[in-house]
């Protein structure tokens, strides 16, 4: 087991990238920008929570389109879109992302993944050189593949793998994540 972690390791480095765990993330003299996407505001409560604590620029993913108002109907259009890699053209974008070394990124988890306005805010930007810090809620479904397909569009970056996850807006731990995150 151990050495298939440090193959994935060694192979994610290898088509560059990155990797850490918590403790790894060094926020001193770095800009700090908590950006998410959120369809119900649990992820945006989450968000501003994030940013209460560790400070930085607060920026919320805005895309084209909306979702239909009833759960049903909007999960099944969720689903269709990230089944085709749907990416809405964003309406919202960061000013200046050079200036910023390490990224919280919020989304929740949709369908085992994170949402195309997401997927499309990732690939907006070189976030070469930069720390990505996930944070994924959720209805009851974990994490599931929302971190590994976050590190697979994030070209460049380090992502750590063992970003907050949370139920709803529920933010009960987030604090002690926090404290163990950054050194």
């Amino acid at each position: 087991m151990k050495k298939g972690l440090m193959f994935g390791a060694a192979l994610l480095a290898a088509l560059g990238f990155g990797t850490a765990q918590a403790g790894e993330v060094d926020v001193t003299g770095r800009k700090v920008l908590v950006a998410y996407y959120s369809y119900s505001g649990n992820t945006k409560a989450v968000a501003e929570a994030i940013h209460a604590k560790v400070g930085g620029d607060l920026f919320e993913i805005k895309a084209e389109g909306t979702y239909p108002a009833e759960y049903r109907p909007m999960t099944e259009q969720a689903k269709r879109e990230i089944l085709s890699g749907f990416r809405p053209k964003l309406t919202t974008s960061v000013p200046d992302m050079e200036q910023y070394g390490v990224i919280f990124i919020g989304s929740p988890n949709w369908w085992g993944t994170i949402t195309p306005q997401v997927s499309s805010f990732l690939e907006s930007y070189d976030f070469a050189g930069k720390t990505v810090v996930p944070f994924i809620t959720h209805g009851g479904g974990g994490r599931q593949r929302t971190i590994a397909d976050m590190t697979n569009q994030c070209k460049g970056c380090t992502v750590v793998q063992d970003g907050w996850q949370g139920y709803g807006n529920e933010t009960d731990d987030l604090d002690d994540w926090l404290d163990k995150l950054t050194k």
